[in-house]
């Protein structure tokens, strides 16, 4: 290419003929009007002539489409300019600088001849990114602000977007605590490629700030104490100090409860923390970081409050934020109250199907009570119970509408007008299913309280949910269900969904015990079991599944010492029809009690002595409708077959060889309401329950069966055993987060009793209670109630000061009756349902007695601890607890000595 003359001689020309001003390489951040227009000019024509563009070329591009370039230029060959002088090259110039994709623009004649003008458009193009580089900032916070500045790569580098970027970033760090995070950026050619470049982030975060105080002003009827607890995301740092700071933006003129003391302040326990307040502040569980974003939704909180005080015209007139003089953040914000408004007459129109007094008793609202939409909208329609709308819907008005109306404002007085449209019944039209992989829908159906053909009801609806989840085939946290009016027929769909979990559970260990042989456990449950499909080896993964049934197998082992076979199978709907629940079972145990000592001591009498225990137990259980549906009624006959020999463990003289047979009836009255199975948060379970064997001394009334020898006194064993259980599960927080975590209160009671019917008889050491211990390592073969306590090995005596724990006096039998109280405060950590983990803090106390002249239900033991729970989808239920006996504390031991660990396996012992 041939320059007709050089650029500074252009230069020259330009200023003088086209007015036009020429400078250096510009930045894109110059307007479009002020970039360089640059054209060599034939020097000895200097007159406007207008040429035909015979050609354009562009040059010093790498990426861009050169056809392209030209077309946004708005030249194209043929067109008629005016050179020079003309217009058209400046806005030609100006439209590739408004593309921000060069560092500088040129365009050049290269020859003029004939009445037409050949063109270059000389272009620079900008570095293009290569690659992000970050200092001072963590690999999981690079990826966010990535996203957050929508940088990529290869993307054409600008200062604007730069300086984008790092206002995003102080952003981010902003709304993370750090408000005085700084950052710079920089550019770093990379030699590896053609005109790329690396963009360099350097972050210096700082400390997170700190809310050293909140100051609020304005507020005269309600206390800074109280608006302060509604901003939970904004908490002011726990502060101890003589010298109290007060630096607020705005003075406050509403304070106008008086001085502290002559208005008696001292008898508020609120009015003395406020005073307290500017020398000492204790925040152990709240965190002081500010977050704007927390901060925003607390500003509405605090209004919010306001409203539901009666004050429904207060505002936020004003709030900053601002440093305080020790680098932290103060907050000062103004509100305006205005006056508190109260509940005048509340009238109904459009009422049918409930009077008025009813709905006035439901939505609890009476003339005088101060003001509160947000509560008379909950009273109307709430997800919780026990609303208008939930009155209506229960009885199929699924198209209910209420709609509140004032209709009058006296003073401070407001009338409300509660407007109903009850809309016609709905009728359930179809019920769909959708999720169940495995399970039949027929096990699903048949837990629905919606069926149909029947009228729509939002409490059947949530009884429906609490079924489904209470199967235990589901994850509880995903079952959906989505009513679908038709309002066209007066109908309504609902659709189900469900995701399936794994609940199988496998148990599995062995291990070699030298002279004791191989020891361990096999132990398979499955949940969902299907029997009918047993013969279809299609169905089989690894057993057929899918019909609800449970059925567990148990093999465990101690070598010589000790064996046992489980067998169980539960039918939940007998007939398919009704919940009529069937169980049978059957258990064999083996039990050598000098297997151990026989290989320690070279013992002989291994072989002499043993405790064999065979059982066998029919039960059936049936749901009642009275009181309520929740109430189960559950008859179980039962069979025991003790066989000893030269078994010493009771210590019973004439009682260590023999047979000994259990046959009882067994009546349970059950109710149970809780939400799901793994992790209640609500609901309640009820347990009484009546064993009863024959009684045989009735048959012989004038026998005394006490002249006889206690082997023959035990062969068939003779009792009435009475147990009542009640648990409690109480949520003590609103949901936390998506996942509804909160923390949940269990309270639970535990009552035991065993007699004989007459006193010609002896209680035999069978069916008896045994409290202390973890249930597993105590686990009893000789039908005994395991009742396990935290922080306590296996105690024999009733005397909480006892020292007989964890050794067994002469001539034990057990207890006879037991109390157990439990307190426990647990909070989720995980509720996917492949890995459901929880943990607890608990309170405990509990006892046994030998008779009713030795009971005393405040004698307890007393104990208290932490403790976690993992639910694995494979192997049940795994946890431990650390618990304190306080009356194992002695003088001259600590709280060490005192402490125990119990672990559970497989299930929760009692």
């Amino acid at each position: 290419m041939k320059k007709l003359f050089p650029k500074s001689l252009l230069a020259i020309v330009l200023c003088c003929s086209a007015g036009i001003r020429v400078s250096a390489q510009e930045r894109d951040t110059i307007p479009a009007a002020d970039q360089p227009v640059g054209l060599n000019l034939p020097l000895g024509n200097s007159q406007p002539q207008q040429y035909e563009i015979a050609d354009i070329i562009v040059s010093g591009t790498q990426y861009l489409d050169k056809s392209l370039l030209i077309s946004l230029s708005g030249l194209n060959v043929g067109d008629k300019v005016v050179y020079p002088g003309g217009d058209q090259f400046a806005k030609a110039i100006q439209a590739l600088w408004g593309q921000r994709l060069f560092a500088n623009v040129a365009i050049y004649v290269n020859k003029i001849q004939d009445g037409q003008i050949w063109l270059e458009i000389e272009l620079q193009e900008r570095p293009r990114l290569n690659q992000f580089i970050f200092k001072g900032v963590k690999k999981s916070e690079q990826e966010e602000i990535i996203k957050k500045t929508g940088m990529r790569k290869g993307q054409v580098v600008t200062e604007s977007m730069e300086q984008n970027a790092v206002g995003i970033i102080r952003k981010y760090y902003s709304e993370k605590g750090y408000r005085n995070a700084e950052v710079g950026v920089s550019e770093r050619i990379d030699s590896g490629q053609t005109n790329a470049t690396n963009v360099v982030f350097t972050v210096a975060k700082g400390n997170k700030a700190k809310v050293d105080n909140i100051y609020i002003v304005g507020n005269a009827n309600i206390s800074d104490t109280k608006l302060k607890k509604k901003m939970k995301g904004t908490k002011e740092r726990t502060r101890l100090t003589i010298y109290p700071d007060y630096e607020p933006v705005w003075p406050d003129s509403a304070d106008d409860r008086g001085d502290y003391w002559r208005t008696f302040g001292f008898l508020q326990p609120s009015r003395t923390l406020e005073e307290l307040d500017p020398y000492f502040r204790f925040k152990l569980f709240s965190s002081a970081k500010f977050n704007e974003n927390k901060y925003a939704e607390d500003k509405e909180k605090v209004i919010s409050y306001y409203n539901t005080q009666g004050y429904r015209d207060a505002v936020l007139l004003r709030d900053t934020t601002y440093k305080s003089h020790n680098g932290g953040v103060n907050v000062s914000m103004e509100v305006m109250e205005g006056k508190k408004y109260y509940f005048g007459k509340i009238t109904w129109k459009g009422n049918t199907r409930y009077t008025d007094s009813l709905l006035a008793k439901v939505l609890g609202i009476k003339e005088g009570d101060t003001y509160n939409q947000e509560m008379l909208q909950k009273r109307l329609l709430s997800s919780e119970g026990g609303d208008v709308g939930g009155l209506y819907m229960d009885y199929g008005y699924l198209f209910f509408h209420a709609d509140p109306v004032e209709v009058g404002i006296h003073g401070d007085t407001i009338d409300y007008e509660i407007r109903i449209s009850e809309g016609p019944q709905a009728t359930i039209k179809e019920v769909r299913i959708a999720g169940n992989e495995k399970t039949n829908e027929h096990v699903i159906r048949r837990e629905l309280r919606t069926l149909p053909g029947e009228k729509f009801s939002r409490t059947d609806l949530i009884r429906s949910n609490r079924e489904i989840a209470n199967l235990g085939f589901f994850n509880p946290e995903k079952i959906g269900m989505n009513p679908v009016p038709n309002i066209q027929d007066g109908t309504v769909d609902i659709d189900y969904t469900v995701e399936e979990k794994a609940n199988d559970q496998l148990e599995l260990s062995a291990g070699w015990g030298g002279y004791i042989g191989l020891t361990g456990t096999l132990g398979v449950t499955f949940n969902n079991f299907s029997l009918r499909n047993i013969f279809n080896k299609q169905t089989w993964d690894p057993l057929p599944s899918g019909d609800g049934q449970k059925l567990s197998v148990r093999v465990s082992s101690n070598g010589k010492a000790y064996r046992s076979y489980n067998f169980s199978f539960t039918e939940p709907w007998l007939g398919g029809k009704k919940r009529n629940q069937f169980s049978v079972s059957f258990y064999n145990s083996y039990q050598n009690p000098n297997a151990y000592s026989s290989y320690i001591y070279g013992s002989t009498l291994s072989n002499s002595a043993y405790f064999k225990v065979m059982g066998a137990s029919l039960s059936l259980g049936k749901q009642l409708k009275w009181p309520d549906d929740y109430f189960t009624l559950i008859y179980a006959v039962n069979y025991q077959q003790y066989k000893l020999k030269n078994y010493n463990y009771f210590n019973i003289p004439g009682f260590s060889s023999g047979t000994s047979n259990n046959i009882n009836l067994k009546l349970t009255l059950a109710r149970s309401s809780v939400d799901q199975q793994i992790f209640p948060r609500s609901g309640s379970n009820f347990m009484l329950s009546g064993q009863f064997t024959p009684p045989y001394s009735m048959f012989h009334p004038d026998k005394d069966y006490k002249l006889e020898s206690v082997k023959d006194q035990f062969s068939f064993i003779e009792y009435q055993k009475y147990r009542f259980n009640a648990e409690w599960y109480v949520p003590l927080s609103k949901p936390i987060g998506s996942d509804n975590k909160m923390f949940v209160m269990k309270i639970a009671a535990k009552f035991g009793y065993i007699s004989r019917y007459n006193s010609r008889t002896t209680l035999s050491p069978f069916g008896r209670f045994e409290l202390g211990g973890d249930g597993l390592s105590n686990f009893a073969i000789y039908d005994r109630d395991i009742v396990s306590q935290r922080g306590y090995p296996v105690y024999y005596s009733s005397d909480p000061r006892s020292n007989s724990e964890g050794s067994q006096p002469s001539g034990y039998e057990g207890f006879t009756i037991f109390n157990k109280y439990v307190m426990e405060l647990r909070y989720p950590f995980s509720l996917n349902p492949s890995s459901t983990i929880f943990g607890l803090a608990f309170l405990e106390a509990a006892n046994g007695y030998r008779d009713v002249q030795e009971y005393n239900p405040f004698k307890l033991r007393r104990s208290a601890g932490l403790g976690m729970r993992f639910y694995l989808p494979m192997f049940g239920l795994l946890g431990f607890d650390y618990g304190i006996g306080f009356d194992r504390i002695t003088s001259g031991n600590g709280l060490k000595d005192a402490a125990k660990f119990t672990f559970m396996l497989g299930f929760e012992p009692e």
